[in-house]
């Protein structure tokens, strides 16, 4: 963090993980005010440590807020790392896109801004059969490019960044490219397919597979607060896991489908109430996978997470037979 950086601004926290991220924040010595913004009011004891400020960012109505709260780094938290089935996606539009550039038309009123963190996704990649082992972070589609509606929206997220990092160079703009995040008290798309009584694969296809760990996630937009770094980085659990060892793993049962009746099996299965409805990316990445270069993380970043990807996965089943126990 630079050395007058005592002022942290958050959206987003009343998300289970903005929530987390505020109370790691509000715990740091270094840190001496932390305002969280969302349209939701965060956990009560949560308000009682932190200044709340009820906005939606898509509104607009932020830039008075920002301006009273002065802060010197901004964690942009509110940025959907998976399309949430049910959602639409101009709803996901206007909170990715739309509220994103709100956000940074508020944060160019900010004259003491010193840095600028953004919680991205490294879904801006895709999945795709083609892919190299590892994407670095330069290989991030060039212009509107994107498979899905979802990976386009990321990648203009990320080009609105970097326009307001041309502007503003004297701020240090930070977008941590996570992998998905998984966690046995998240309720994310991944982890209710985790959570499925079967998960559907796709017939002929493993599909090597990186994570992240919630906690490594909270970690890492922290260590970015006291150390950002300019540009893309790459946040993930050392290695890849394949989709069968994964769910081997995880002791799930699976359900190879022959790729043209993969989408009609899971459709019906999800009208049935035996898997959770799952959207185009995360299909995508079940068929594909996704593996992502994180020598910047550990170089630039200073941030190594505490979990591999197969520890993560680990951890994971392991609080999740621990609940089954409880619950039995």
């Amino acid at each position: 963090m630079p050395a007058t950086a005592r002022r942290v601004l958050i959206t987003g926290v009343s998300s289970p993980l903005g929530a987390r991220l505020a109370r790691r924040l509000a715990d740091d010595p270094a840190v001496e005010h932390v305002v969280g913004v969302d349209d939701r009011r965060p956990p009560e004891d949560l308000a009682q440590r932190i200044a709340y400020v009820e906005a939606d960012l898509p509104s607009g109505r932020l830039a008075s807020a920002l301006k009273l709260a002065a802060p010197q780094v901004v964690v942009h938290h509110d940025v959907v790392q998976f399309p949430e089935p049910g959602r639409t996606a101009r709803s996901l539009h206007d909170l990715n896109v739309v509220g994103t550039l709100q956000l940074l038309a508020a944060c160019g009123e900010l004259p003491g801004l010193q840095a600028l963190v953004v919680r991205g996704s490294a879904a801006i990649y895709g999945s795709e059969p083609d892919a190299p082992a590892f994407f670095t972070e330069d290989l991030a589609p060039a212009g509107p490019a994107g498979a899905t509606r979802f990976q386009r929206d990321i990648g203009e997220l990320e080009r609105l960044v970097a326009a307001f990092a041309r502007r503003r160079p004297a701020v240090a703009c930070t977008v941590l490219r996570l992998q998905p995040v998984i966690g046995a008290t998240l309720d994310n798309p991944i982890m209710r397919l985790f959570r499925a009584p079967v998960v559907p694969t796709f017939l002929g296809f493993d599909p090597r597979l990186q994570f992240v760990l919630d906690e490594d996630a909270i970690g890492a937009v922290a260590a970015a607060v006291h150390r950002p770094v300019r540009g893309a980085v790459n946040i993930a659990g050392a290695g890849t896991v394949s989709l069968a060892r994964t769910l081997h793993r995880l002791g799930k049962r699976t359900l190879p489908i022959a790729a043209p009746l993969y989408g009609p099996t899971v459709a019906a299965l999800a009208r049935l109430g035996g898997l959770p409805p799952m959207g185009d990316d995360v299909v995508r990445y079940l068929r594909h996978g996704r593996g992502v270069d994180t020598t910047r993380m550990e170089r630039d970043l200073g941030f190594t997470p505490s979990h591999t990807t197969a520890q993560a996965i680990d951890a994971v089943a392991a609080a999740e037979r621990r609940r089954e126990a409880a619950a039995a």
